[in-house]
């Protein structure tokens, strides 16, 4: 019986683990790819903000929610062989992090304008950028692309730069 079988075992086990990427034997998974605008601020009094993207005559407004940036700050470890372990401390930074998730965002250019706040509203960032949204590979160059994303970052004078 297990002679028959077997195939069929083989068969739903490369379908659980990936897909292979027909003509060169790579596996890619179907792992997803976030497509919008990360955005990384330096600037310490920056609480909240929002962000608008355009392209083609038309503009999105999506969420921008900031969170409290970190770094590794230590790593340990017991050995170099793949069984061995390491660890990694972090520490908070004074910056903050975020993501705006634009699902019809394209991969071309687009006009953004982002405007970040301290805690009493007031604002401290207010810029426009252009920005190139690039193809994100998360298996690789060799296996389809999950989207678009482009990133800025805001330094601690309130500088914008295309990351």
């Amino acid at each position: 019986m297990w002679r028959r079988t077997w195939p069929l075992g083989v068969l739903l086990l490369a379908t659980a683990c990936g897909t292979v990427n027909a003509g060169n034997g790579v596996e890619c998974t179907a792992i997803g790819t976030r497509v919008g605008v990360s955005v990384d601020v330096e600037h310490p009094e920056v609480v909240s903000g929002t962000i608008e993207v355009c392209w083609d005559g038309s503009c999105a407004t999506p969420a921008l929610e900031l969170y409290p940036s970190s770094r590794v700050a230590e790593t340990t470890c017991t050995g170099t062989s793949p069984d061995d372990s390491c660890s990694a401390r972090s520490e908070p930074t004074e910056g903050k992090h975020g993501f705006a998730d634009l699902p019809g965002l394209p991969a071309k250019p687009v006009d953004v304008t982002l405007r970040l706040l301290d805690q009493s509203g007031s604002s401290l960032v207010d810029r426009n950028i252009a920005l190139t949204p690039e193809m994100v590979y998360p298996n690789g160059p060799d296996c389809p692309a999950g989207g678009p994303q482009a990133g800025i970052s805001v330094g601690a004078d309130g500088s914008i730069t295309e990351r």
